[in-house]
């Protein structure tokens, strides 16, 4: 009995594109391709007789019998497409990369989120049967502790002229060394020698190194006398090579070779190489399969938009590496010892050394976290936000664009902190007097909201779901619940933790929440029926 596999479009049938074309229909699942070549599109339509063909996007996403929407496009267009996708309430599945910035990528992981879709990124080489009996090796323990990985990728072509070497040959790669090394890269390293064109590189190497110690590097290029495709792993026991060229039963090898000391000097003791045996089946199929199979259980897949945003990260701070003729870069996801390699950092931003970011929590473009702060789950920082140093913020909170979190500051869980809001923390500061020992506390508790180009004085606290209108100026603590408006800003009322103005009672006409008054500002007692 034939599996039932959701209706799927295509989108790109060039050069990749007719090899998922193949897949899919193989698969029983293409009910269209979209290309704006309709000469393209007739040669498919003749190869797959029945299979209907557009040339925009909107046709696809007009259609309600169309489950999901494979994207085969050059990779300027997959954010933007990607993003159509999903907001038309279709799964979708990108090749590589999922897209050119992290903060887009992120867009499309939440959308996904949101809105309960699969989001597939195709890295190939997740699904070759090689790979993953090498990776389950890894994972056994079969090659002991890796102390390092390096690939190339290497061929005479395809020479592209919309993205660089990089772009092109080393998502899968990199891919694959993430996977087993189950961890981000705390440091990159990246050259290129741009030969053919002024500003595409054709050759790039890049240098990984990890929190573990463990070491990688890659060498790309479309400028080589012959092709060669070999991922090798190097442990203290084992070392593996996968050599893609070689016929199926040579692809992938073993090599137990160990290391003695004589005289206090290493000795290699070299081995036969073992063949491994390995399943022989297709990756691309596999991929394929796989998307569907995702969609059809609302199963998350290997390489989901986490993964490739991971991948990303990495393609993204080797490019600005190149950038700056081959200087290290430090990610900025981890550059701190973050706490999660959840947290999604834009390459524009800067994270200060000792800094913890928990996971989900995203910093945009522009700002920077300083030294020895906390930034807890599931956080937003808008753009040109600076944060520390040393502050603490908790989970949940959300801070808009041109916000400074100076040192001094705590915020609790769930603050929200409003455009061009201001904290101080010294109170009569001169610019020639040093007083950074004269920094006066500011506590911000859960909850509270600090409304757009409002001003907090320093040495103050604001209460629980407390409420301070745009524009207000704070000089003294506000109650719990309590609303501030003005300058200098008074009580004018109260709010219900739901964002409503209480009535006269203390009730909230909004959720029925009953509050009564404390020594603090208010506190819910009960919700009305």
């Amino acid at each position: 009995m034939s599996k039932e596999y959701p209706r799927l479009a295509l989108i790109g049938a060039g050069y990749w594109g007719k090899n998922l074309i193949r897949n899919f229909h193989g698969l029983g699942c293409l009910d269209l391709i979209c290309d704006r070549s309709a000469e393209h599109l007739a040669l498919f339509q003749k190869q797959y007789p029945g299979l209907e063909a557009c040339q925009t996007l909107r046709e696809v996403l007009e259609r309600d019998d169309i489950d999901a929407v494979a994207i085969s496009t050059p990779a300027e267009f997959h954010f933007e497409q990607a993003r159509e996708v999903l907001l038309a309430g279709k799964h979708v599945f990108v090749e590589k990369p999922l897209a050119l910035k992290d903060s887009d990528a992120a867009v499309l992981i939440e959308l996904a989120k949101e809105r309960g879709l699969t989001l597939m990124v195709g890295h190939l080489l997740q699904y070759h049967s090689v790979f993953r009996v090498l990776k389950d090796l890894v994972a056994h323990g079969e090659l002991g502790r890796i102390n390092y990985i390096y690939s190339n990728r290497l061929n005479l072509g395809k020479i592209r002229r919309e993205e660089n070497i990089l772009w092109s040959f080393a998502p899968h790669d990199i891919s694959m060394i993430l996977s087993l090394a189950g961890e981000s890269p705390d440091s990159i390293m990246a050259t290129g020698g741009n030969f053919l064109h002024r500003e595409i590189a054709d050759v790039t190497t890049t240098h990984l190194t990890f929190p573990s110690g463990m070491q990688a590097h890659l060498f790309v290029s479309w400028l080589h006398p012959y092709k060669e495709q070999k991922l090798v792993v190097v442990g203290d026991k084992k070392m593996a090579l996968f050599d893609d060229t070689k016929p199926w039963d040579e692809k992938l090898l073993l090599y137990p070779h160990t290391i003695s000391w004589e005289n206090n000097i290493p000795v290699p003791d070299q081995a036969e190489a073992q063949k491994v045996e390995v399943p022989q089946s297709e990756p691309l199929r596999t991929e394929c399969e796989h998307f569907l199979e995702c969609v059809a259980e609302g199963k998350t897949p290997l390489t989901d938009g986490e993964e490739a945003l991971q991948v990303l990260s990495v393609l993204n701070s080797a490019q600005e590496s190149m950038n700056q003729g081959g200087k290290k870069v430090f990610p900025a996801s981890v550059a701190g010892q973050s706490s999660s390699i959840d947290a999604t950092v834009h390459p524009s931003a800067c994270i200060d050394e000792d800094v913890t970011l928990g996971s989900g929590t995203r910093i945009w473009h522009f700002s920077h976290v300083l030294k020895e702060s906390t930034i807890g789950a599931n956080c937003n920082v808008g753009q040109n936000v600076v944060i520390g140093p040393r502050v603490q913020i908790g989970n949940g909170c959300k801070i808009q664009n041109n916000v400074s979190v100076y040192e001094g500051v705590t915020l609790e869980d769930e603050v929200f902190c409003g455009p061009s809001m201001v904290f101080t923390n010294v109170i009569n500061p001169r610019c020639h007097i040093p007083r950074l020992s004269e920094i006066k506390p500011t506590l911000v508790r859960k909850g509270a909201t600090l409304g757009a180009n409002c001003t907090i004085v320093c040495g103050h606290t604001i209460g629980e779901y407390a409420f301070v209108g745009a524009g207000a100026v704070v000089t003294q603590d506000v109650p719990a619940h309590g609303m501030m408006v003005g300058n200098p800003a008074v009580l004018k009322g109260w709010m219900c933790r739901c964002g409503t103005r209480l009535s006269s009672d203390f009730s909230c006409p909004a959720c029925g929440s009953q509050y009564a008054e404390k020594e603090t500002g208010l506190h819910q007692v009960e919700k009305l029926s």
